[in-house]
């Protein structure tokens, strides 16, 4: 939700692509740029307790620029500092729950387990999306927001009551130390360095869509933020069928060719968006943008997975997952000036970096396990 109602908001309220894309990147780059140090607080002191506190940060963050705006009194560099430094925690959140599922769940059931992971994303952007859209075209943009922190919330209840699972960390030494030992076993790990450059390239796609599509459905095609939502929603309900039927099958050594394969389709669905002058046809391009996303998920969770020693699961995951998102942020910046000069070249860039991330899971990506995954 929360990412659909920013940018919604955004265009909403200031009318500014290039603000949309600032508020995206803000919301997201400051966390990546501490993700060591939440990796090493994650090995040190355990997950659950801390995607709680991320959760609570998260829902006043939004909670208080939803009541900034509706007293009128949120400037533009009060937006972006707010989003800025609710960010710093994102890392405890993301890399917290996607480093559980692999410490709870046996290696041979690692890909239903992905399936899992990735539907529940997936999922929730299935309901979450048309919610937004609905709820903004309904109630406005500031009750949107207030319902994110609502389910923010709620999310941090459910946590909660989640047992924390036994630790196999060796994560001696301070904090900073631990932080810098995560770099260096992610620098020196190939499989996660060849990872970070497929994912940071693909996510640049990731990023420029989304404030490229927002204002492809509301300029040029005069629809409501309701239709942004639940196109983004046919996303996720495309994503959650391939999730699950991609986790079904055994992904050990195809791992490199499903994430080549849907980088592919997912480029060539996006080059269909320059080309739409009617809603069916953004439409199509979604859901096979989606229906690519679930095995891409599977043979990236399981790889990583598989090529990274357990004991660093918190430290590696963090900067790994934050190297490979980096992307998204860039693109979100990028897509407001490119918007700004042409939206079908804001499209076709996010076509040419699908295109060029294709080629590392094969030539970045080693065949075989490396020696630097024992760290």
């Amino acid at each position: 939700m929360v990412t659909v109602t920013l940018v919604l908001f955004v265009l909403a309220r200031y009318h500014s692509p290039q603000l949309a894309g600032a508020t995206a990147f803000f919301s997201i780059f400051p966390g990546l740029l501490v993700s060591p140090l939440a990796g090493a607080l994650l090995d040190r002191h355990g997950r659950a307790r801390l995607v709680v506190i991320d959760y609570v940060i998260a829902a006043l963050t939004v909670a208080l620029v939803a009541v900034l705006s509706t007293r009128h009194s949120l400037p533009s560099g009060w937006l972006l500092a707010i989003v800025g430094v609710g960010s710093l925690t994102n890392p405890l959140s993301n890399t917290g729950a996607r480093s559980l599922f692999p410490l709870i769940t046996p290696p041979p059931l690692w890909e239903r387990a992905n399936a899992l992971d990735s539907s529940g994303h997936v999922l929730a952007q299935l309901v979450g999306a048309p919610l937004a859209g609905l709820l903004i075209g309904l109630l406005g943009p500031e009750w949107a927001l207030a319902s994110c922190g609502a389910v923010f919330g709620a999310a941090a209840f459910v946590m909660l009551r989640l047992p924390e699972p036994a630790s196999i960390t060796a994560a001696e030494g301070s904090i900073g130390l631990n932080a810098w030992r995560g770099l260096q076993y992610v620098v020196r790990n190939a499989t996660l360095r060849g990872l970070a450059l497929t994912l940071a390239t693909f996510n640049l796609s990731w990023g420029i869509l989304s404030i490229a599509v927002p204002v492809l459905v509301l300029d040029r095609l005069k629809q409501g933020p309701t239709t942004v939502g639940f196109l983004w929603g046919a996303m996720g309900g495309a994503g959650l069928i391939s999730a699950l039927i991609a986790g079904r099958m055994s992904s050990r050594g195809r791992e490199r060719q499903l994430m080549f394969g849907a980088i592919l389709v997912s480029a060539a669905a996006i080059a269909l968006l320059p080309f739409a002058t009617a809603l069916p046809v953004v439409l199509v391009a979604i859901v096979v943008f989606g229906l690519a996303n679930g095995p891409f998920d599977i043979g990236l969770f399981t790889l990583r997975q598989r090529r990274t020693d357990p004991a660093w699961f918190g430290r590696a995951f963090a900067v790994s997952m934050s190297v490979n998102w980096i992307g998204q942020p860039i693109g979100a910046a990028l897509a407001g000036p490119l918007i700004g000069w042409s939206l079908n070249v804001a499209l076709w860039a996010a076509v040419i970096a699908a295109l060029a991330a294709a080629a590392f899971p094969l030539l970045a990506v080693p065949a075989r396990d490396d020696a630097t995954t024992q760290g």
